[in-house]
């Protein structure tokens, strides 16, 4: 995710959010796969399959990994998506994974987790989502 420009990471963070009008800009100005992360953030099994059918599995499986879906977790460290681990704890409040972000200033991504961890921490989850 470090690759995306910072005005495109907050205009993630807004989609999480729930900003629609954000969200149809990223779906047709080149960013489908924030979208779809977000849509699957907000619990979409529809965006999950689009991420996994459009190469984009370590979104998917940061999605699982954000609620506590431990083979979400297992897969991006097979994968090596350091990063991606670091904002799944991130969004579950781990203040060792908040630091880390802020000592390597990577504060987008506290702002990100911040959003996420908002959403996630008022909403029930569907177990039935795709699993890793």
């Amino acid at each position: 995710m470090e690759k995306y420009p910072a005005k495109i990471l907050i205009a993630f963070g807004e989609s999480v959010s729930g900003n629609e009008k954000i969200l149809h800009w990223l779906l047709r100005n080149g960013y489908p796969e924030l979208g779809a992360l977000a849509q699957a953030i907000r619990g979409s099994e529809e965006a999950t399959h689009w991420l996994i059918k459009n190469k984009f599995p370590q979104f998917a499986a940061l999605d699982a990994a954000i609620v506590n879906e431990k083979n979400g977790y297992l897969w991006l460290e097979k994968h090596k998506f350091n990063l991606l681990i670091i904002l799944a704890d991130a969004c579950k409040g781990k203040e060792e994974a908040i630091s880390w972000f802020n000592m390597n200033n990577l504060e987008i991504f506290t702002v990100i987790a911040a959003k996420i961890k908002s959403f996630t921490d008022g909403q029930t989850f569907d177990y039935h989502k795709i699993h890793f």
